[in-house]
């Protein structure tokens, strides 16, 4: 993205048995379907967007909401906050809408960039990350074509090595990556894209991803496809404008989004899982018996407004 030998039987088992051993006894072989396993998760299977973490992206149709990945990104996402509470992204637009890949964002003028500001104009690439306990991975049971294990990490789709402790997140649909050029150390936030088609997988581990969209990915992956070469817009007219760009933390709070997204280590979310990788619907006759890690949609929802005693405190 330009600024412009396992043992598998082995694995598999043990895949299996870590997402079965998150489901509780009782609901192992129900029938119960997608939106069931939704409807009825416990608070506790939500967790609520990290206002330091959350980006309100104000396009002329309306609100995107990106959540930010420090955990993968830590150098990025930092200097994307230094951007952001510096009005960087106010002003600029939507550069790119190429087919079945991406939309990307930021400064159409290569002649007469606008400042960065006090961020970092280069930074080191974060491509891969040292795994660590806080990112709770929860594997996948079925193999993954593009990396020794997949499933989800921090929250969002990921890979791993688990011999070598590294993880990183997936390219799948409405995940945000940092565009850079051929040098590893040209992105720095200052133009980003996001997923719009099939997983770009091969992208993984070549490019620093930081996030996210959970809400608004139509206002995106609608917009008209760019005429030039890769998709990129040969007039301003073909552009569409971005009028801010703020983090949540500094959004009142009642002008906040109350966004939840279901924790992929919660029972609940092991159960979606089970009830996606074998859709057991009337209108399926074959199950799958399979999933990959971009096509497991995870669930968001309102936040639940608080109890009338709390309201009236």
């Amino acid at each position: 993205m330009r600024s412009r030998s396992i043992n598998r039987a082995a694995w598999l088992g043990g895949c299996v048995a870590v997402v079965a051993s998150l489901l509780p006894r009782a609901v192992i072989g129900e029938a119960a379907n997608s939106a069931q396993i939704i409807q009825a998760a416990p608070l506790s299977a939500w967790r609520s967007l990290a206002p330091e973490n959350t980006l309100y992206m104000q396009l002329p149709a309306g609100r995107v909401i990106i959540e930010l990945a420090p955990a993968f990104a830590p150098l990025h996402v930092a200097n994307i906050r230094t951007l952001v509470r510096e009005h960087y992204f106010d002003g600029l637009a939507v550069i790119r809408a190429q087919d079945n890949y991406v939309v990307q964002w930021g400064d159409p003028d290569d002649d007469n960039p606008k400042s960065l500001g006090s961020a970092k104009a280069t930074l080191e690439p974060e491509f891969t990350v040292t795994e660590t306990p806080e990112m709770r991975f929860t594997p996948l049971p079925d193999r993954d074509g593009y990396a020794p294990q997949s499933g989800f990490a921090a929250g969002l789709p990921a890979a791993r090595n688990p011999a070598q402790h590294r993880a990183w997140l997936a390219n799948c649909y409405a995940t945000v990556g940092v565009g850079r050029d051929n040098d590893p150390q040209s992105g720095n936030g200052s133009s980003l894209y996001v997923v719009i088609g099939q997983a770009p997988r091969q992208l993984d581990r070549n490019i620093t991803l930081v996030g996210r969209v959970w809400s608004g990915m139509e206002l995106l992956s609608s917009l008209h496809r760019g005429s030039g070469p890769l998709g990129f817009y040969e007039t301003a007219q073909e552009r569409t404008g971005i009028l801010s760009v703020r983090l949540a933390s500094d959004v009142p709070e009642a002008e906040r989004t109350p966004l939840q997204v279901m924790r992929t280590d919660s029972a609940s979310f092991a159960q979606f899982v089970a009830a996606r990788r074998n859709r057991r619907e009337a209108w399926f006759k074959v199950p799958a018996d399979f999933i990959d890690v971009c096509n497991v949609p995870i669930p968001t929802r309102a936040e639940p407004a608080p109890p009338a005693s709390d309201q009236a405190r």
